[in-house]
């Protein structure tokens, strides 16, 4: 089953425990009982965590998602408490560090769609939906949708893969005014972030947030979510949960310019890769080009949408 080619050795810190290693993020809980989470420069592709990092990668994510919390404050509070690094710690850790509220978070990945493209693409080929919402004939790969779609999937383990589901799904797991809210907020937050990225001359095709609640009260019923406000949490409109376009270049009926992993996912499904992605062996490793381009791509969205240079 796809996971990690070399499976990564958490770091041991005086204080901390190490509760998870992620696709992308080691999360651990201090004394105090709060979430450290430490963004490493691992990245996935076609649910294989690869053998080669991309440098920056995780400090890149950990400064764009502390950029649009400030963005989205308004909208959403978020799990962001301080990005201080705990004694002890290795050095390569400043820069990667996030410390967060604990939440109960929702099984939920919740994803909005304002163009066709990726699994969406597919779905709609087959049924002329996606995630079961009727869409107009007519559409092509990159093409702008009437409206922002709510499009949620399951949430997965390393090496599984995120699966569609329906709203009366989510409902079904979260309950009914969770699964209302949900929708809202993904889509508000959602508009927010593509109109700030479309100023900025970026494209965002779709992208994936995840919430939680304050683990402070019981559900009010069989299914629903702890009560609280949703909170906004884990990294919020990257490179690795978005789909980046360049402005100028898009043009539905093609690929578009891609400023996000989508990049190393071509190549990887290229013959120059050599790697058969429906096969048992795992991917190989990165040629340095290629590694330069990621990090490039995921460097220019940095600076394109905060207007700050990447130091």
């Amino acid at each position: 089953m796809p996971g990690f080619v070399e499976t990564p050795q958490p770091a041991r810190v005086p204080g901390l425990e190490h509760l998870h290693t992620g696709k992308v993020r080691d999360l651990y809980r201090n004394e105090a009982g709060e979430l450290v989470m430490v963004a490493s420069d691992r990245i996935s592709a076609y649910d294989w965590v690869l053998p080669t990092e991309i440098p920056d990668k995780g400090r890149i994510l950990t400064r764009l998602t502390q950029w649009w919390f400030d963005q989205l404050a308004d909208l959403v509070p978020n799990h962001l408490i301080s990005t201080e690094v705990p004694d002890g710690a290795p050095a390569d850790w400043e820069g990667r560090v996030m410390v967060c509220r604990p939440l109960e978070m929702l099984p939920i990945e919740c994803v909005a769609r304002g163009y066709l493209t990726g699994s969406g693409l597919v779905e709609y080929r087959r049924d002329r939906t996606v995630c079961g919402l009727a869409l107009p004939p007519g559409l092509e790969d990159g093409s702008e949708l009437p409206a922002p779609i709510f499009t949620p999937a399951t949430k997965a383990e390393v090496g599984d893969h995120d699966e569609n589901v329906t709203h009366e799904e989510v409902a079904r797991r979260v309950g009914v005014e969770t699964a209302a809210e949900l929708r809202q907020l993904t889509l508000a937050v959602y508009g927010r972030g593509r109109d700030i990225a479309r100023d900025r001359g970026i494209i965002l095709a779709d992208t994936k947030f995840e919430f939680g609640r304050e683990a402070t009260a019981p559900g009010s019923g069989e299914g629903e979510a702890a009560a609280g406000p949703l909170v906004l949490a884990d990294e919020v409109l990257t490179p690795d949960s978005s789909r980046f376009w360049l402005k100028s270049e898009w043009a539905p009926g093609r690929p578009q310019q891609p400023f996000d992993k989508q990049y190393l996912r071509d190549w990887l499904a290229s013959p120059a890769s050599g790697w058969d992605r429906d096969g048992d062996a795992p991917p190989p490793p990165l040629p340095e080009e290629v590694v330069a381009g990621t990090r490039d791509r995921y460097t220019e969205a940095y600076r394109l949408l905060t207007g700050l240079a990447w130091d």
